[in-house]
């Protein structure tokens, strides 16, 4: 039997996953703008050096990605587990999940240089 007050939960759940996907579009999107405008600060008016300069902006464009992603993965779990529970939003969240882990891995490896499990650790 439907109730009212289901409608408004699910409306609430569809809120809740667009307001993260959207927060994780604009963390992505500010932090492209800010490290472009970073990037060209540097380059034209402190003049540094010009491989610090590009490595400073790709771990910081390389950061932000990986903080998006994860957002992103969460407003996933969120309207798959509350809203969509069939066996095809499952499927569609693992691979999803695959996906942006992949993605993320390539990310850390292109930031620090180095696999995950062989980074060294300040201990």
């Amino acid at each position: 039997m439907f109730h009212p007050a289901d409608s408004v939960i699910i409306t609430g759940i569809e809120t809740a996953s667009v307001t993260i996907e959207v927060l994780a579009v604009i963390i992505i999107f500010g932090a492209v703008i800010f490290g472009t405008c970073q990037y060209i600060w540097a380059t034209f008016v402190t003049r540094s050096d010009t491989s610090i300069r590009y490595s400073r902006y790709k771990q910081g464009l390389g950061k932000s990605l990986l903080l998006g992603l994860e957002i992103l993965v969460a407003a996933d779990v969120i309207r798959t587990v509350a809203l969509e529970q069939t066996i095809e939003s499952i499927i569609s969240l693992g691979i999803l999940v695959l996906v942006r882990t992949f993605l993320s891995w390539a990310l850390v490896v292109e930031i620090e240089g180095t696999w995950p499990w062989r980074m060294h650790s300040d201990e």
